[in-house]
């Protein structure tokens, strides 16, 4: 008995690997702070707790979803998007529910790139775009974010051979894992390039309501004509800390949105209703006092590592959005070196940058979801680490 070969392709996922580190670690008896993983600390908002007790007691929960998500749900995503980032959709036909924004993320590629086909990636990137292109057959792409250009892809110097066979085109920002965000310039040319080119401009948005500093990150949406060739994922699980109840959806472009879902249907039933109507209940809520409250706790901690970094001489850019802060490797390490000496002598977890692509190399990814005694202590423990190495 083997498995198919395609799975020979992709790497184990990288959290599960992180996982078992930390485990490991924890087995021999240290007390491991982890700052690997980006899964928010804090509780679910009660009034969001409430609305699913009461609707997981609603029998007529009980049964099969609607596969496109329910009308109720749709329709308060639409009416966020026109609230939050003045976007008119359509509920019946520019939203769909998700199990998450990752499940439809995977699936989308699925449903628009095929053997032949290449898909743009950024890179460093969140795993899935480049794993699931992979699974589908296709050619990942990528596009280097440099420090040196904001994090932000060079679309003018993409050869016109790959762009002959290019297919899709996924950008993400608020940036997971570098923290970087983008202007409306950069939408403009990127829904522009995609009407060039003929390409599915995907936008994964789910650190679109983490910002600092009174930074609020638009939507691809707002830009003009960006409907004609641009989908966006919008997820609740870092915004409304509901990251293990899996409700996300995608909105924009019918055809991209309709074949999400002819693809979905044959493959799962949908979201919990229940849980969809929990997610209602956080949207109708003034959601934006919550996120101000979320934002001001990871802006705090934020500064408390900021600090700490730059007490050990890394240079860490002081990052605007999401909760992860993205800094250079010390001593010239590899970021697997970095990431294995800080969890092996300080019992601290980071990510090791090259886990996002091999532009992510040199680089480590702490993030924010810990709370702020233990971000000291790991501050504390990384630099007195570095100070062991550094005389010996």
């Amino acid at each position: 008995m083997d498995w198919a070969s395609r799975m020979d392709k992709i790497p184990p996922y990288l959290f599960f690997e992180l996982d078992r580190i930390v485990e490991q670690q924890r087995q021999m008896g240290h007390d491991v702070i982890n700052l690997g993983i980006g899964d928010p600390d804090m509780a679910t908002a009660p009034h969001v707790v409430d609305a699913m007790q009461q609707a997981v007691a609603d029998p007529s929960n009980h049964r099969y979803p609607h596969y496109l998500g329910s009308n109720q749900f749709r329709q308060a995503m639409a009416d966020w998007y026109a609230q939050r980032f003045g976007v008119t959709l359509n509920p019946s036909d520019e939203v769909i529910a998700l199990i998450g924004s990752k499940e439809g993320i995977a699936h989308l590629i699925w449903a628009f790139a095929e053997p032949g086909d290449v898909v743009l990636v950024p890179d460093p990137a969140y795993p899935v775009y480049y794993t699931q292109t992979l699974l589908a057959g296709a050619e990942p792409y990528y596009l280097p974010l440099l420090a040196t250009h904001n994090f932000l892809p060079q679309l003018d110097i993409i050869p016109q051979s790959i762009l002959k066979r290019a297919t899709m085109l996924w950008i993400n920002y608020p940036n997971n894992p570098t923290g970087a965000i983008a202007d409306k310039t950069f939408l403009q040319e990127a829904v522009a390039f995609c009407r060039q080119h003929d390409l599915l401009l995907c936008s994964d948005a789910a650190y679109v309501e983490m910002g600092f500093d009174g930074y609020h990150a638009p939507s691809v949406l707002e830009i003009e004509g960006a409907k004609d060739v641009a989908v966006e994922f919008y997820s609740f699980s870092k915004p409304f800390n509901m990251t293990g109840w899996r409700i996300g959806c995608a909105l924009g472009n019918p055809m991209a949105i309709a074949a999400l879902g002819t693809l979905k249907s044959n493959l799962d039933s949908g979201p919990f209703t229940a849980v969809q109507q929990a997610a209602v209940a956080g949207l109708a809520n003034h959601p934006e006092k919550f996120f101000d409250t979320m934002n001001v706790l990871y802006q705090n901690r934020r500064d408390i590592v900021i600090q700490g970094l730059r007490d050990m001489g890394l240079n860490a850019p002081t990052p605007r959005a999401t909760f992860y802060l993205w800094f250079p490797t010390p001593l010239r390490m590899t970021s697997s070196d970095a990431a294995k000496f800080f969890v092996e002598t300080a019992h601290v977890m980071v990510t090791p940058g090259a886990a996002y692509g091999p532009h992510g190399e040199g680089w480590l990814r702490i993030s924010l979801t810990t709370s702020e005694d233990r971000l000291a202590e790991a501050m504390k423990r990384m630099k007195t680490a570095l100070q062991s190495l550094k005389s010996v």
